[in-house]
């Protein structure tokens, strides 16, 4: 039976644990939040401390916030790097630059680990299910290695390279695509709402129209039903936005869409929102309309 480690049960990574655990991977978690490694431990997870599990690791997934957060479960004063056996793999599950996946694949190789830089995509729901996304990169050895945890919390895993970094940039591609989707979302609902056409009318037409898009269809059921508690919060979409400023910058590339919905999820922040989820970007174009949203804590 494979033993997998997995740091980081959040939103995302507490469903890709449970996937692993109902494969029948050996799985340990661990987390920041207490109560999430208990909940984890209801649902099939090892008991003992994955610091104390990770000498015999075959696997190590990292699904933290950013690449700061990555570093220090890997490379910290307690980094995990130095307590791995040669020959494990670590899957990088975090939206990060492309040049800190070569990083972490150098240091990586450094200790004789294995590195696939492994970002992913398809929300709680599809990870809840095992059916991921996954865009990944790294050696043929590490896609090896990695095979059972990829076969247990992906349904499609895309190989886009044989070294770290390739992954990491068409995450950065997606995400562009998602935020500047999610932006739109918020910002044609209220325009509709401008015209009298109320959020769940929006809804019911365009999801059926050549308006729509997976975004649009994941995002405005929540605006729709004021449910604003958080699955991808809005605090996420500075980051991740701002990798893909950054890599279109390096290469002298203009990004003005993407310049235009990270500016939206930055108002949504400085609007006390950071926390919510995502879908409340819509709240800032309807404070700024004067419009009163569905749901009791909305402008």
């Amino acid at each position: 039976m494979a033993k997998i480690g997995i740091v980081g049960l959040g939103s995302m990574g507490f469903g890709m644990a449970c996937s692993m655990v109902r494969a029948g991977l050996e799985t340990w978690g661990h987390d920041v939040n207490p109560d999430a490694v208990t909940a984890f431990h209801a649902e099939g997870g090892q008991t003992s401390t994955l610091h104390a599990a990770a000498p015999s690791l075959d696997a190590l997934v990292v699904v933290v916030l950013n690449a700061a957060q990555t570093k220090a479960v890997l490379c910290g004063a307690d980094g995990l790097m130095t307590q791995m056996r040669p020959g494990a793999v670590i899957l990088s599950c975090a939206t990060v630059p492309p040049s800190f996946a070569h990083e972490m694949e150098a240091e990586a190789e450094k200790h004789g680990l294995l590195y696939l830089d492994a970002p992913i995509s398809g929300g709680t729901v599809k990870a809840a299910e095992g059916q991921l996304t996954i865009m990944a990169s790294g050696r043929p050895e590490a896609f090896d290695a990695a095979r059972p945890t990829l076969d247990a919390i992906a349904a499609q895993v895309f190989t886009l390279g044989d070294h770290a970094g390739p992954g990491s940039a068409m995450k950065s591609v997606n995400q562009m695509l998602a935020g500047i989707h999610i932006a739109a979302m918020g910002e044609a609902l209220t325009f509709g709402m401008t015209q009298g056409i109320s959020p769940e009318t929006f809804l019911d037409v365009i999801s059926r129209s050549a308006g729509t898009s997976w975004m649009l269809e994941s995002r405005a059921p929540r605006v729709v039903s004021g449910d604003y508690d958080a699955r991808s919060s809005v605090d996420i979409w500075p980051k991740d936005l701002g990798i893909a400023l950054d890599i279109a910058r390096d290469a002298r590339f203009s990004a003005p869409l993407t310049a235009a919905a990270l500016q939206q999820f930055l108002a949504a922040s400085g609007m006390g929102l950071g926390a919510e989820d995502d879908s409340a970007v819509a709240k800032v174009y309807a404070r700024n309309a004067r419009l009163t949203l569905p749901g009791k804590d909305t402008p």
